[in-house]
């Protein structure tokens, strides 16, 4: 069992906090372990007011969802821990140990297409004994919210210090690397170490910026009709249907990071810029 308490320091004016929570280390092999934390049930407000700096309609309307307790990846998925699970015996289809641009075991993979972490998510499920799947939408908002409602778990903006994103070029309006009251920082074009930076409340780090994050659900244009106990809102019978992607990277203006924005592509596309974390059952003892 694993217990984690920090305390976040930054220049700006960001919210601090003391982060406690539990979780559990989920031996992969080869000395690579997968650490999960435990997500708390409860009810929040899904989505973006319209007050919201460079809020789109896609995040509304704003809806209460109520979540069941979970387990959410500490981290985005490594190279190392998917290098790993893609040597375990095939289920559906054939996985590449190699496949991020940005080469480090302890950085995200990347290059990876949602089909491709639905057979990481088998792999893994039959090996551990434990399922193991994308996170819905809304447990990944949810997750990253950790009890805030403003645009960033940090806060009203962001900074380079505390995130991996486009913190300093703007080639066009919609690339302005301030957001708020936040200022200019360092661009690094690439991928960062997971854990480089402050997670929040409930020990999850990377929520905003390094790698987009894949989720189970289909793309609506909207919340209308959107469910409210958490599940994943997918279309039935239908295999074409273009995916979620949560959370920004490294390559992201600060307004693409925040914890409501909404991003979609189809389900085969790999780039550079695209990873996943993974979701399961907590375990009895935890």
């Amino acid at each position: 069992m694993d217990k984690t308490t920090q305390q976040q320091t930054s220049p700006l004016r960001l919210r601090r906090y003391r982060r406690k929570n539990q979780g559990f280390n989920e031996d992969l092999g080869d000395g690579v372990q997968l650490t999960m934390m435990r997500i708390p049930a409860g009810t929040f407000v899904m989505g973006a007011p319209k007050e919201e700096e460079d809020s789109r309609d896609n995040e509304r309307p704003q809806h209460e969802v109520s979540v069941l307790e979970f387990c959410m990846g500490r981290y985005p998925v490594t190279q190392a821990q998917w290098r790993v699970v893609a040597g375990y015996e095939r289920e559906e289809a054939e996985l590449d140990p190699d496949p991020s641009h940005f080469k480090g075991d302890d950085r995200p993979v990347e290059c990876v297409s949602w089909n491709d972490a639905q057979e990481f998510c088998r792999r893994l499920s039959r090996k551990s004994g434990r399922t193991y799947r994308l996170p819905s939408e809304a447990e990944w908002e949810y997750a990253c919210r950790a009890g805030t409602k403003t645009p960033f778990h940090f806060g009203e903006t962001i900074d380079a210090e505390i995130a991996n994103y486009n913190a300093l070029e703007e080639k066009y309006e919609w690339q302005k690397p301030i957001y708020g009251a936040g200022k200019k920082g360092e661009y690094r074009e690439e991928t960062t170490k997971v854990g480089q930076f402050p997670g929040n409340e409930w020990c999850l780090h990377d929520m905003h910026g390094n790698v987009w994050e894949w989720c189970e659900d289909d793309w609506h244009n909207n919340y209308d009709n959107a469910p409210t106990d958490g599940r994943a809102w997918v279309e039935e019978n239908r295999t074409k249907t273009r995916k979620l992607l949560r959370g920004g990277s490294w390559n992201d203006a600060p307004r693409n990071c925040r914890s409501a924005v909404r991003f979609n592509i189809s389900r085969d596309d790999r780039y550079y810029g695209i990873g996943f974390r993974v979701v399961c059952v907590p375990p009895r003892a935890l």
